[in-house]
């Protein structure tokens, strides 16, 4: 199961999808990468398998620095775990793009790329909409105008974040059968699969609903329905911890779950005991009845 982290800040974000990235391992992968868009105008990608921290040791041997970027966790689907299909994927310099998901009709629109010019270097779903981008940038360089109409040539599931370097200010990003949620920080937002990527960051959120597509900048964030309206989502405080996804000192995530019942259960029933007894009303008004039962 594939992880997407994105950031635009006012800071370095490569540490922030670095973290965000170490916090979606859990998910499963087989490799990871990033682009972050520096000063000077350009996409650094830095791509690798294996495990985030072979990722780290390429970026510790590199000079990558910027304000945004998109982050990726790959579980192959389409193509073997090999750097070459690692995300994120892109067409020439134009675009950048992450992506969960599985594109169903994929092959038709890679034929038709190929015809019209367009070189493959990887065996992925995703690298058809890098370029499917890619052949609207070069007309019209609306970022969010494209990802709409590529939208509308995709059949499947997605989750995806796209970045140009030609388009310092935002990130665009949409979703339609799978989860994607928006960090909310003060002059700088957040992207990622789940809550946990972004924990230490933020603990305000705004989960973007089937068809969504919104722009990420750092001041503001711009949602837009499936049929292109503009559109409100609620901004929510989570109540987690940023510790909350890390194993800790235990060795694995199912011992960690087991030692942590205790607590879990203790939490559920806080505001349901009163001087040492359990408040029957708080589980319903049939409560009584049935725990005269058991």
């Amino acid at each position: 199961m594939c992880g997407i982290v994105g950031a635009i800040a006012q800071r370095e974000v490569m540490p922030i999808l670095m973290e965000g990235l170490r916090r979606l391992e859990y998910r499963g992968y087989d490799s990871a990468g990033l682009a972050i868009r520096d000063a000077s105008g350009h996409l650094q990608r830095i791509r690798s398998v294996g495990k985030v921290a072979a990722l780290q040791q390429l970026l510790d041997n590199a000079s990558v620095s910027g304000n945004l970027g998109i982050a990726h966790t790959r579980w192959a689907t389409h193509g073997m775990p090999a750097e070459r299909n690692a995300h994120p994927h892109m067409s020439g310099e134009k675009v950048a793009v992450v992506h969960n998901g599985i594109i169903e009709n994929h092959s038709d629109l890679r034929a038709e790329l190929s015809q019209l010019g367009y070189c493959f270097s990887s065996e992925t779903d995703t690298e058809v909409i890098a370029h499917l981008l890619g052949s609207l940038l070069d007309r019209d360089p609306d970022l969010l105008k494209a990802v709409r109409i590529t939208l509308t040539r995709l059949v499947g599931a997605y989750a995806l974040a796209v970045a140009s370097p030609d388009d310092p200010d935002r990130i665009v990003v949409a979703r339609a059968g799978s989860p994607l949620v928006v960090g909310v920080g003060i002059e700088e937002n957040f992207i990622a699969s789940d809550v946990f990527a972004l924990l230490p960051v933020t603990q305000r959120f705004m989960f973007l609903e089937e068809g969504d597509v919104a722009e990420i900048r750092r001041d503001r964030i711009s949602v837009y329905d499936v049929d292109g309206n503009p559109v409100e989502r609620t901004v929510r405080a989570s109540q987690l911890a940023a510790s909350t996804a890390d194993k800790g000192p235990y060795r694995h995530y199912m011992l960690k779950e087991i030692h942590e019942q205790p607590g879990v259960i203790a939490e559920t029933l806080e505001g349901r005991i009163h001087k040492g007894r359990l408040l029957e009303e708080s589980f319903g008004h049939q409560a009584r009845d049935l725990f005269d039962q058991t």
